[in-house]
């Protein structure tokens, strides 16, 4: 009996063995439903191909006895459509390994797709704060950037998007200068086309910096309201007067460019909600982001997690419109064995990312701009850890709260130092050569 982690396999070697069939019936699409099972999507216009219904009977007949439960009977597996074209413009998919016009199309239950990359934004450089888990210091870590980034004379702008966790904002601004309204609020209106009523009243300025500019978009607004009912309904996609369909993560795309244009910032900086899920998937693959920062500390848990979404990027194709993105952060460096602790880091970031990102290096070749690949050692590569240090005293979520006389500037560079350097470069192009 098969099972769904069976059913592109099975089908690969379907279409391998019926490439005779399968070349009369190109393009077409693969279509797996909520339930995980399967369809063939194909264009009318095959049927005048000679031979085009014995084609369409030996795949559907294959497909209902290798896939099982996971394929519909041969006479209802297939489906003819006028203009297939329109269904992979309106639908995120990825080509079936190297089989030639073959397109698999996931319906799930949520709309996000980590397998549907935006292309980088071309405006401020966008930085996405992101873990596999929470509690690894990640909010922190974006607070003292932003402190440290104004504090070098640059416009920040910071969004608060771990909607059903938030708190990032409290680190940065205190309760009497919150906005009013905050990014679910936005989200909510957007629906009823009342946006404009909320968004000149969500952004605040933060007095951190002495040097820059901080503009934080919170979650929710000083005063939460009905949270959980907005909270409920933020996901939900919109549809417009002319019956135009906008998913969620494509209005939150557009209620960041429009805080671009109004804010005019140098860098954004994103806080994900932790996890892979919707919201993960939104800030990671569907805001444009310039760098992607995958914050590790060293167990199972965080190095299963990311195999799993790199594995996800190479089976779907979508590896190589990502990978240049991505850049590993060793979060909470213990103060103890810190040598040993960080070489062992390195080496499970560097095991994963070789496994299912680098490109492969032929025998007495080395990499080159052809080949996207790094030695373990290579301290430019995006396997090796961004380095944070873990500090008992260091209660980062009060320490950077309201007033620039709280903050310890020298402690903040013990503990934070290497990774903002390592930011700052990026943000003002040095650091982003590896991208180009």
């Amino acid at each position: 009996m098969t099972t769904f982690d069976q059913v592109l396999p099975i089908l690969l070697n379907i279409f391998r063995e019926k490439s005779e069939a399968r070349l009369k019936l190109v393009p077409f699409i693969i279509n797996r439903d909520l339930n995980g099972r399967v369809r063939l999507i194909v264009n009318e216009a095959a049927l005048d191909t000679p031979g085009a219904a014995s084609a369409v009977a030996e795949l559907t007949e294959e497909m209902e006895t290798k896939l099982g439960p996971h394929s519909f009977p041969a006479s209802r597996a297939i489906i003819f459509e006028p203009n297939i074209n329109s269904i992979l413009a309106g639908n995120a998919g990825f080509p079936l390994k190297d089989i030639e016009g073959v397109t698999v199309v996931d319906r799930l239950a949520t709309e996000e797709n980590w397998a549907s990359i935006k292309k980088e934004s071309p405006g401020a450089p966008r930085i996405v704060f992101f873990s596999i888990k929470g509690g690894v210091g990640r909010s922190t870590a974006l607070a003292a950037s932003a402190w440290a980034l104004a504090e070098q004379g640059k416009r920040v702008l910071v969004l608060d998007l771990d909607l059903e966790s938030p708190g990032l904002s409290t680190s940065i601004l205190p309760d009497d200068r919150r906005p009013t309204y905050g990014i679910a609020d936005w989200l909510v209106e957007d629906l009823v086309l009342n946006d404009d009523t909320v968004f000149n009243d969500m952004v605040a300025s933060s007095q951190l910096s002495h040097n820059g500019e901080i503009y934080v978009v919170p979650a929710h607004g000083r005063d939460p309201g009905e949270y959980l009912a907005k909270l409920g309904r933020v996901w939900m996609p919109k549809t417009a007067p002319d019956g135009i369909r906008e998913p969620w993560a494509r209005r939150l795309q557009r209620l960041l460019e429009k805080l671009e244009v109004r804010w005019q910032p140098d860098v954004i900086l994103i806080d994900s909600r932790a996890g892979i899920d919707e919201v993960g998937a939104a800030c990671v693959t569907g805001l444009g982001a310039s760098l992607v920062l995958l914050f590790a500390i060293e167990g199972e848990q965080t190095w299963s997690g990311y195999q799993m979404l790199f594995r996800h990027w190479l089976n779907t194709g979508v590896a190589k419109d990502i990978r240049e993105r991505l850049q590993t952060v060793g979060a909470m460096i213990p103060e103890t064995d810190r040598v040993e602790y960080f070489d062992g880091l390195r080496e499970r970031a560097w095991n994963i990312f070789a496994e299912e990102l680098y490109d492969e290096v032929p025998p007495g070749e080395i990499a080159n701009e052809n080949i996207w690949s790094f030695d373990e050692s290579d301290e430019s590569a995006p396997h090796s850890p961004w380095p944070i240090q873990w500090h008992r005293g260091f209660a980062a979520l009060r320490s950077l709260h309201s007033r620039l006389e709280s903050i310890d500037p020298s402690e903040v560079r013990n503990i934070f130092g290497p990774f903002i350097n390592h930011l700052s470069d990026f943000v003002d192009g040095a650091g982003g050569a590896r991208h180009e």
